[in-house]
């Protein structure tokens, strides 16, 4: 069945095609630039180690989506160090002065990869760091009890350097 139009209808119909034309490159193009330059990047550290990041220029503020997973702290010259505190993945935000968004990217937290060996006894975990030699080494995930002896005998061990240094500096 073949349209019909009134000739009165086209310079009408011309107009609307020109005008969606127009806001299709205009708004909806706008909007594709936005997201191309939105478009998250990943950054991956491990846990217990640091990234040093540069941030865009005029960089004024930086928002960590969840804290508990990664921590920064914003140096001069847009310098930006990044530490992993647990498992997981987080974003971060940079904001200019006027709080209008400059990046985003997406924060993964990973397992230190290498030299790291994982001992599992049924469902109890233990982690040993092997730089040549396997020492303990806990992680996040190994077992309580482990996870307590160890920290507990660094923890021994660190207050006795600092109670040597101290009583040394008398």
């Amino acid at each position: 069945m073949p349209l019909s139009m009134n000739p009165t209808q086209i310079p009408v119909r011309c107009i609307t095609a020109l005008l969606v034309a127009a806001y299709g490159i205009f708004v909806c193009g706008d909007a594709r630039a936005q997201d191309a330059v939105a478009v998250p990047t990943v950054v991956a550290v491990s846990v217990d180690n640091a990234k040093v990041m540069r941030l865009p220029e005029k960089t004024q503020m930086v928002i960590v989506g969840n804290p508990m997973v990664a921590d920064v702290a914003l140096q001069k010259n847009g310098v930006l160090i990044l530490t992993g505190k647990s498992f997981g993945s987080t974003n971060l935000i940079a904001l200019d002065a006027a709080g209008t968004m400059l990046a985003e990217s997406t924060i993964s937290v990973q397992a230190p990869q290498a030299s790291v060996i994982t001992v599992q006894r049924g469902l109890e975990r233990e982690s040993y760091s092997c730089t040549p030699n396997c020492q303990p080494s806990i992680q996040l995930g190994d077992a309580t009890k482990f996870y307590g002896e160890v920290s507990s005998q660094a923890e021994s061990r660190r207050n006795m350097a600092t109670g040597a240094a101290a009583a040394g500096s008398r």
